[in-house]
């Protein structure tokens, strides 16, 4: 029983131990619906699938399905973020405490009513669970933007500090946290007021089936500029609680943080206001340019500063030198690489596309210009899920020959599979119709690899954990001892600080 008893402790009062769970569980939704598309369907294992579980598919309703799908996976991804910020941002053990509970309560009765709901019959109990969980991880963002406050006296920066701050001491990292939690309750909110009209003058769809659909109601705009903003802001939280693991500082944090805050509030309001006006991809623009050039400091940063770690005892280091030192360690390079590697998948195609849109792709047939969209959401979700499998991979201590491999299969074998995905989404460009086939076969087969070993490589990475989970001394407990060592010292100074405020005022009351 206490063998039970601590490892539940571990996996649901802990921060590591929750975020284990959540990617245990995108895993495993990933696993099992990702049989329903793509040449699994070509190769019979959809039909295995739906018969084993006992899925009821009705053709008519998968856009609903897809919906609910990525939702539940959104969610998932939000709440693996949430710990990772709860962890390495300063707030009050209470807080931390609390806002995990609600997001993990929320997100797991998400996922389990959400799916069943619409993989298994429609059971309206199952939709209106499915709803509870999506406010209680509504709620945990409301506790965490009140945890969050940059303008609190015990947040503010000394003025010796590395880190970005105000002439007021405001540390401008915790306000560009404030900033993106905000921007993700408000974008969260479009997406539930035009749910709530779901049957009452809005219907379901997919994105980019509108494209060419000059005549779009308010609520389908609504919904477009939800899609724009979310996956923009899970991409700007995992970009900051990177730059946080890697000691992001100095003058090139101080130029990132004013960006990184007023890139988000431009991006936010430039999506928003799809419903609104005619030019608001060109706001979305400008934001996007500010992003990305914070994005672009952060590397230039992380980048140097492996390469002065790898070359610490080399007095004159050779260009060569510093470019091993640059790769040795995979998993602290694969966040920066994939940042540029982004650049070249989505930014750059997206760009090009919003350039050439009448020229060029609005002269494709519709297909092909889906294709592009469809794409271009899919490969930045799978940046951003490599990215925090990087710094989850190092909070689990992953070490030596076996970091080295996880770290470069993973960089490798998905840049392989988004770089062969770009292509064949532009294949137009340079190949007709009628010629393209072997083309398609070879983009296909690569992107089957490359996702196909990364899978595996999660696969691997996942099985380890969960072997280290069943053993008596497994880093799982040293895991768990420094947390719970942590969350002892953070009580004790706040107890100390509370008893100085005490003191200071019975001082104050006496005078």
């Amino acid at each position: 029983m206490q063998f039970v008893k601590d490892r539940l402790d571990y996996l649901f009062r802990s921060t590591r131990g929750l975020t284990l769970v959540a990617i245990a569980v995108v895993s495993i939704v990933t696993a099992i619906f990702g049989t329903l598309s793509g040449p699994m369907v070509e190769w019979g294992i959809k039909d295995i699938t739906v018969r084993l579980l006992g899925m009821k598919l009705v053709e008519a309703e998968r856009e609903g399905r897809v919906i609910m799908l990525y939702h539940t996976i959104a969610m998932t991804i939000v709440a693996i973020e949430v710990y990772f910020m709860t962890e390495m941002l300063p707030m009050k053990r209470y807080e931390q405490t609390v806002i995990n509970g609600t997001i993990t309560v929320g997100y797991l009765t998400a996922v389990v009513f959400g799916l069943l709901f619409a993989y298994w019959g429609h059971a309206f109990v199952y939709h209106g669970l499915f709803l509870l969980g999506q406010s209680l991880v509504f709620f945990a963002g409301i506790l965490l933007c009140i945890a969050l406050w940059p303008w609190k006296k015990e947040y503010r920066l000394p003025a010796d500090s590395p880190y970005a701050r105000s002439k007021s001491g405001l540390d401008l990292e915790r306000m560009a946290f404030f900033v993106m939690a905000v921007s993700t309750l408000l974008s969260a909110s479009f997406g539930a007021v035009t749910g709530s009209y779901w049957g009452n003058g809005h219907e379901t769809f997919l994105g980019e089936d509108l494209i060419r659909n000059p005549f779009k109601t308010v609520l389908q705009k609504a919904i477009i500029g939800h899609l724009h903003i979310m996956l923009t802001l899970i991409a700007i939280a995992i970009t900051l609680i990177v730059g946080r693991w890697m000691k992001f500082k100095g003058i090139l944090h101080r130029i990132a943080m004013p960006l990184m805050i007023w890139g988000t509030i431009i991006i936010t309001a430039g999506a928003l206001s799809v419903v609104w006006v005619e030019w608001a991809h060109t706001i979305i623009y400008v934001g996007s340019v500010f992003v990305m050039l914070a994005a672009l400091m952060y590397v230039i940063y992380s980048w140097d500063m492996l390469i002065k770690e790898g070359t610490a005892g080399i007095e004159k280091p050779t260009g060569w030198q510093k470019f091993k030192a640059l790769l040795s360690d995979p998993i602290k390079f694969g966040p920066g690489w994939q940042m540029v590697f982004m650049n070249f998948t989505v930014s750059g195609v997206g760009i090009f596309m919003a350039v050439k849109l009448t020229e060029i792709f609005r002269v494709w047939p519709h297909r092909e210009e889906r294709i592009v969209l469809t794409g271009h959401w899919h490969i930045l979700s799978g940046l951003i899920a490599t990215i925090i499998l990087f710094y989850f991979a190092d909070l689990s201590g992953l070490k030596g020959k076996a970091r080295k491999w996880f770290g470069w299969l993973v960089i490798l074998m998905s840049n392989i599979a988004f770089a062969s995905v770009t292509i064949f989404s532009m294949k137009r460009l340079f190949v007709t119709e009628a010629e393209q086939q072997g083309v398609v076969n070879w983009l296909m087969l690569f992107t089957d690899i490359g996702l196909a070993v990364v899978l595996v490589a999660l696969a691997v990475f996942m099985i380890w954990r969960l072997y280290d989970l069943l053993q008596a001394k497994g880093y799982w407990t040293q895991e768990y001892n420094a947390e719970r060592k942590t969350s002892a010292e953070a009580e004790i100074e706040e107890q100390k600080r509370k008893l100085k405020e005490l003191e200071e005022t019975l001082k104050e009351v006496s005078k």
